[in-house]
């Protein structure tokens, strides 16, 4: 049996000192997971079980952006209101199901700074009409991804600092101590809802700071410890 058309290419992030791909799988992503930015989006930020949303894992939705390059992503279609959230995030380098706290971090294989990219506008208008988020956050090129680096090389980030620049000027700068709920325990409550896979990604959350950016503007993005990632916004 032959496909009636060419299946769509796996995505592959590069990882430091290495020639190797990381190929991706799922994309997951935490919501609300700093209690400043739970603020600044009108919510309580006392400690709730997290939740997660997805998006796509295809080649027209996940951007990897190699060390020193700035790359260029569209401004999306049917938005005003266009926005920025910088956040870790953790390569599940071994499944599992049902994982145990003091056990998560045996199934990462390592971490790297990314971009939710989030037509707001839309996401609200979903939230208030309490429909699902796809269209707010799963669209094309809503997803840039830096160099991965392995937790054999960087250790644990229990605690980095986590910046993002536009036209270097900073709008949010927080620490990864911060997170609500920590690498290890989101790992273990989203494996108990999914059986995560070697080439699962998680967007950890973000910060405070959020807001809208324009064609021409370009963002610089970073954790302390991985390497940075810049991405420009251009008008189609």
């Amino acid at each position: 049996m032959t496909y009636l058309f060419p299946p769509v290419e796996t995505v592959g992030l590069p990882v430091a000192g290495t020639s190797d791909l990381f190929p991706v799988r799922r994309v997951y992503c935490v919501g609300r997971n700093y209690a400043a930015h739970a603020r600044e989006m009108g919510f309580d930020p006392d400690r709730e079980p997290p939740f997660f949303f997805c998006k796509p894992n295809d080649p027209q939705s996940i951007v990897p952006v190699a060390a020193g390059e700035t790359v260029s992503i569209p401004f999306p279609p049917q938005t005003e209101n266009y926005h920025y959230e910088v956040e870790l995030v953790v390569a599940i380098g071994k499944g599992g199901s049902n994982i145990a706290v003091d056990q998560a971090t045996e199934h990462i294989f390592g971490y790297a700074v990314g971009l939710d990219m989030t037509r707001r506008d839309l996401q609200m208008k979903m939230r208030e009409m309490g429909r699902p988020w796809e269209i707010g956050k799963a669209f094309d090129y809503s997803a840039p991804v830096g160099v991965l680096h392995p937790a054999s090389t960087v250790g644990e980030l229990g605690s980095a600092a986590i910046v993002l620049d536009v036209d270097r000027q900073t709008r949010q700068k927080s620490d990864l101590s911060h997170l609500i709920w920590s690498i290890p325990e989101i790992v273990a409550n989203l494996s108990t809802l999914f059986e995560l896979q070697a080439g699962d990604l998680i967007f950890t959350g973000t910060p405070e700071g959020v807001g809208a950016v324009k064609p021409g503007q370009t963002m610089a993005a970073s954790v302390a410890g991985l390497t940075p990632i810049s991405v420009q916004v251009v008008q189609l």
